[in-house]
């Protein structure tokens, strides 16, 4: 059985992951001000809370802010490449909290973790991906009984969640934390944007300006990849595979080509597809000397790294980070965190800015204090997060930010809740 990662790296990292928490709570005022409300009133006592999630400090004010509420929480990664060892092992100080995520682990070493994390027999799980539900469906059925319900953080976990439930193989209810307004709007556009493009630019010392960034996908994160890029001077490609977020792209006054034809014109791809097979041998064939592919979906599956381990002639570390593919007529390809997710799983990488993740885990919060307080209300299944804990989130934001809005008079409310009204 896999041990906790604090008796596994000891605790020299203790101080400087300490220090990450800190700050991030610091700038984390929505998961403050839950922190008060489950101190007080302890919503998730007697309760396990299963996480599998990408282990850095954001994510440990998650588990923490859901420790001081009562429950027993067990975490781990959700990506070999996403874990701050020094966060792990800080993370696995907390009281109430075991944690067994480890940076750079194989396969067996990443699946022994969520086993690991199973073995506490969750009453709750909180996923970013999908791997944990799969893991519990397909190897420990025995515990869905007991499992009141969980939380789906990624576009990519909640494909996979909805497939489950299409096909009759999701049995407990989870909420699509993803789709959610307070995560949408924000996490994927700004979040994934801003740290796909601070995560290439750092491990790099490259510039944006200039340069053609292709970008596979106009889904949110998409759209966030291809806006902050061109607000940096890129010129942008998109390809698509839907004829509306195509035309949305064309709208947009970016450019839309299939990346066959794209494949000759970047100078950096950046996929965020969450699907497989965007990136191939006959783009490779295509590409320029000294591109840059990079992925921002969950999974390591949108650029074919076997088909261009196949075609290079030489491989080495260009950087650190950057694995260069060099083929035999001496252009040389750059693959960014192993074809990871760039924004969390490079060296210098810090995944989404603090405030951006205040709210997306201030929604993961809420919905864990909904499962326990009403998870008899919901059947097996994928569920939308209900609207009024996404505002209650968005209100808390804006208090702590002093910003005020207007109300609706109750005029105005009838008015708009009425089919009565006419010219």
């Amino acid at each position: 059985m896999t041990a906790p990662i604090s008796d596994r790296l000891g605790t020299d990292l203790l101080e400087e992951g300490t220090r990450k928490m800190d700050w991030a709570r610091q700038h984390m005022p929505i998961c403050e001000s839950l922190r008060e409300e489950f101190e007080r009133t302890q919503p998730f006592a007697g309760e396990v809370i299963g996480m599998a999630m990408h282990v850095e400090a954001k994510t440990a004010i998650l588990a923490e802010l859901l420790a001081v509420g009562g429950a027993e929480v067990a975490i781990t990664g959700c990506n070999p490449l996403s874990t701050h060892d020094d966060v792990s092992v800080a993370l696995d100080a907390v009281e109430g909290v075991t944690c067994y995520a480890k940076r750079g682990v194989d396969d067996d070493e990443y699946y022994e973790a969520m086993e690991a994390v199973i073995a506490h027999e969750p009453t709750i799980t909180v996923d970013d991906g999908g791997d944990l539900v799969f893991a519990i469906h397909e190897e420990y059925p025995e515990l869905i009984d007991t499992i009141v319900g969980g939380c789906e953080e990624t576009t990519t976990g909640v494909h996979r969640l909805r497939s489950m439930a299409d096909d009759d193989a999701l049995e407990y209810p989870m909420f699509a934390v993803n789709d959610t307004p307070m995560k949408r709007l924000f996490d994927n556009v700004h979040g994934t944007g801003e740290a796909s493009l601070s995560s290439i630019a750092m491990t790099t010392n490259l510039s944006w300006a200039g340069k053609t960034v292709v970008v596979a996908g106009f889904g949110y994160c998409g759209k966030g990849v291809a806006r902050k890029a061109s607000g940096q001077n890129a010129n942008i490609i998109v390809t698509e595979v839907d004829p509306r977020r195509a035309l949305e792209a064309h709208m947009e006054g970016y450019e839309v080509m299939p990346m066959a034809e794209a494949a000759s014109e970047g100078d950096v791809f950046i996929t965020t597809t969450g699907n497989r097979d965007i990136i191939v041998d006959e783009h490779f064939e295509q590409m320029q000397d000294g591109v840059l592919l990079a992925n921002a979906g969950h999974f390591d599956v949108e650029i074919d790294l076997d088909a261009l381990d196949a075609r290079a002639v030489d491989t080495y570390e260009a950087r650190d980070g950057v694995q260069a593919y060099e083929l035999s007529d001496g252009r040389r390809l750059n693959v960014l965190a192993e074809g990871r997710l760039v924004n969390l799983a490079t060296p210098v990488s810090l995944g989404h800015p603090v405030e951006v993740m205040d709210q997306s885990f201030g929604v993961q919060a809420v919905c864990v204090r909904e499962i326990v307080e009403n998870g008899d209300e919901y059947e097996s299944g994928v569920h939308d997060v209900p609207d009024d804990l996404d505002r209650e989130v968005a209100e808390i934001k804006l208090d702590a930010e002093g910003i005020g809005i207007d109300d609706l008079s109750d005029a105005q409310q009838e008015y708009m809740d009425s089919w009565q009204h006419g010219t």
